[in-house]
């Protein structure tokens, strides 16, 4: 359980905020690139699922049931062993310097920093750790035993699901915490219902369609790629 500050919310979005690329397609790259799944297939669906997630209708229970498809059958330690040359080969690479500074701005202000992403636990969470945020708030995955079953836990972390999840962790703390005086750092439309709630949403290198919303109201629009 990470210690609670009585500072402020400082919430952000993961792939193509704090990482220069998506990590969900990166794991299917990888997966490819390492001989684990059948190429032109696996890419074909990879490339599908991101497609529909960039046009705002990912059908997100098929995209994790595709993601964890192929370590189904390997328990948590083969699961580590494999993530831990995904983070080495895939992630390190896509890393912003300038994300980390980020995040490290708003702990050294005492801000209480969430990773809050669509992006499953299995995938995120060795990610989040990167950033020293004080906790990540991701899709959650069912498990049988030590084995993942393909399935999410709850609700998912996307769109609106971002908001109710995020609601959820709130209503369960012991301090006050308030999206009324929060910032909210995104790239994509996807995360419009959350940026709508907070005092402070910040659009991050966004997507065509966040960028016009930020511009039409007058938003900050951020970059943090060189």
């Amino acid at each position: 359980m990470p210690s609670i500050s009585s500072g402020k919310l400082a919430l952000f979005d993961l792939d193509n905020t704090l990482l220069e690329g998506d990590s969900d397609h990166a794991w299917g790259e990888f997966l490819i690139s390492n001989s684990l799944v059948e190429e032109k297939a696996h890419r074909e669906m990879n490339d599908y699922f991101y497609d529909q997630y960039k046009q705002g209708a990912l059908d997100i229970h098929g995209y994790v049931a595709f993601t964890l498809e192929p370590v189904m059958q390997l328990d948590s330690a083969q699961r580590s062993q494999l993530l831990e040359k995904f983070m080495k080969q895939s992630v390190g690479p896509i890393i912003l310097d300038k994300g980390r500074e980020l995040v490290r701005s708003h702990v050294d202000a005492g801000d209480f920093c969430i990773i809050i992403t669509a992006t499953n636990e299995f995938i995120s969470t060795p990610i989040a750790k990167l950033f020293d945020a004080d906790l990540l708030i991701a899709t959650e995955l069912q498990s049988i035993g030590d084995k993942y079953n393909g399935k999410i836990s709850g609700t998912p972390c996307y769109q609106g699901g971002k908001v109710s999840k995020l609601n959820a962790w709130i209503n369960q703390q012991e301090i006050c915490f308030n999206l009324s005086d929060a910032v909210f750092y995104s790239d994509s439309i996807n995360d419009l219902p959350l940026l709508l709630e907070v005092a402070t949403p910040v659009a991050v290198d966004p997507d065509q369609r966040l960028r016009d919303k930020a511009e039409s109201e007058g938003w900050e629009i951020l970059t943090l790629r060189s």
